[in-house]
């Protein structure tokens, strides 16, 4: 039987030392606590991130290895340099963070239910109102078609879910993303687990204790000023000289 230690939600959020996640499942950390913007922003900041199934207890989690990508080791195959030359996509920042979370969590054809419960999201976009959780939207003939979302930890941004309902959208929404990322010069990306999709743009496994000193490096550099401006989100020239 798994004993967890147990958050007291009345309380402030007090997470456990990360050494003392399990190693069977991976990661897993604690339960309890609350969903809110303060205790999200303060797992983010300590390396841990919540996920649960539908009708279990918050689950929080800090898996070893971790899968990053460093923005300078970023990939992009060539079918998709093929779909990026095409501009199918308008893309865009921070437009429609909702309906980015609701796409997100919409069911995918092997399940009825989503991670991404009516608690997770409406917790998510309280982060995005304090201005810390961000989108990309990817636009086609006036429709979201894809995108995906994550938290902005200084120079560190933590991708949290992606969908995409048009061919490749929400990769090519990911590709903008990482372009501007570069040239705010942040240092990582999270991307939590490994998966071959992730491991395709070129996202390695590292130890919990170097991206912990990442966290303790970046995670109190401020993002660029202008990174608050819509007008500076512009980038196809940017993606035609340094991707395609």
């Amino acid at each position: 039987m798994i004993e967890l230690p147990w958050l007291d939600p009345e309380q402030p959020p007090l997470f456990p030392s990360v050494d003392e996640a399990l190693s069977d499942p991976p990661g897993l950390l604690a339960f309890g606590g609350q969903l809110n913007a303060h205790w999200l922003l303060h797992a983010y900041q300590s390396g841990i991130f919540p996920w649960f199934n539908p009708g279990e207890p918050i689950l929080w989690w800090s898996p070893s290895p971790r899968m990053v990508i460093l923005p300078a080791e970023f990939k992009v195959r060539r079918s998709l340099k093929k779909t990026l030359r095409k501009q199918l996509y308008d893309i865009t920042f921070d437009q429609d963070f909702k309906s980015v979370l609701e796409g997100c969590a919409a069911a995918r054809n092997y399940t009825e239910e989503s991670w991404l419960t009516p608690e997770m999201r409406q917790a998510y976009l309280a982060l995005h109102h304090a201005g810390y959780a961000h989108s990309v939207e990817a636009w086609q003939d006036g429709q979201l078609v894809g995108g995906l979302y994550g938290v902005a930890i200084g120079r560190i941004f933590c991708g949290e879910s992606m969908f995409a309902k048009a061919t490749d959208a929400s990769k090519v929404a990911f590709v903008h993303l990482v372009e501007q990322l570069k040239a705010w010069k942040f240092e990582l990306i999270d991307c939590q687990v490994y998966t071959d999709h992730l491991a395709s743009f070129g996202a390695k496994e590292i130890e919990r204790q170097v991206f912990l000193g990442y966290l303790a490096e970046y995670a109190n550099v401020a993002m660029p000023l202008e990174s608050t401006s819509p007008e500076l989100w512009c980038l196809e020239q940017r993606i035609k000289e340094s991707v395609l």
